[in-house]
């Protein structure tokens, strides 16, 4: 079981993060008797306590970083912020500053996750006997960092999210794919089959893309045969984001508070790849 000595931001990821927080200004009172502001650095721990290990809001006052209604209060007032949609952004620039973004081989595959509170953006599963989910459509450049994220109903079929995914590049994102393409690179996207429509060639066409569509069976003889396997990055970030256990099943009814959290995992995922990939 994680104890409150796990699962806390690093250092150096706290001195990137803590300039994108908001500034604070506090309220004098009349009285001079109200409580302190949590530091912003501890009720972070207690936001990225609760995405990694996926427990509830109110199980974060047992483990002594800070209180539960006190870390979800900021979390919300950052969420409406969008602190951590800055905070992906930011990372992605950081990343493309020291490694580079590459666009020549992007990926994109759809994942379907449980959501038993319902809420806006969800709908039947059609592989879980029509119980309630979401599906998270991701969006990868060639190395697998997260570049594109979009929430809908686990009814939406993939097809009909290409377009909105490949619109939903942070301004970093696509700041470096504009480059490239202004450089003269190639731009593919690997899909699978279930991408295989006429539509979807059009919508990737019109972006610029070239698109590669394979089954999974086929992408894997052709790596036997020698050739190098593409499309399998999506599906590594896609068990990266899973590791976060509080993205595997959405309890939040509110889209925004989830996929703000989806922003927080990609931003940590970027980040730490730029240090350490």
């Amino acid at each position: 079981m994680a104890t409150s000595q796990e699962f806390r931001i690093s250092d150096t990821l706290w001195e990137q993060l803590s300039a994108q927080l908001p500034q604070h200004t506090p309220k004098a009172h009349p009285l001079v008797c109200h409580r302190g502001r949590v530091p912003e650095r501890q009720v972070l721990d207690g936001i990225f306590f609760v995405l990694r290990t996926g427990c509830h809001w109110k199980a974060l006052s047992t483990t002594g970083i800070c209180s539960g209604s006190t870390a979800h209060a900021r979390f919300q007032e950052w969420v409406q912020a969008g602190v951590f949609a800055r905070l992906w952004d930011v990372a992605l620039q950081d990343y493309d500053d020291l490694i580079g973004l590459d666009f020549e081989w992007m990926a994109l595959d759809g994942s379907l996750h449980k959501a038993p509170l319902g809420g806006k953006k969800t709908g039947p599963t059609p592989t879980d006997r029509g119980k309630g989910g979401v599906k998270r459509s991701l969006l990868t450049e060639a190395q697998g960092i997260p570049v594109g994220l979009v929430l809908e109903g686990a009814n939406r079929h993939d097809m009909k999210l290409t377009e909105s995914i490949l619109q939903s590049l942070p301004p970093a994102a696509e700041a470096a794919r504009q480059a490239q393409v202004a450089a003269g690179s190639e731009l593919g996207l690997c899909l699978d089959a279930g991408y295989d429509y006429a539509q979807v060639r059009a919508v990737v066409s019109a972006f610029g893309y070239t698109a590669h569509i394979r089954p999974r069976g086929e992408e894997a003889q052709a790596k036997k045969a020698g050739h190098k396997a593409r499309r399998w990055v999506v599906e590594r970030t896609h068990s990266w984001l899973n590791r976060f256990r509080h993205l595997l099943i959405r309890w939040a009814k509110k889209p925004e508070n989830y996929l703000a959290m989806l922003h927080f995992a990609c931003a940590r995922i970027t980040w730490y790849n730029c240090l350490f990939g």
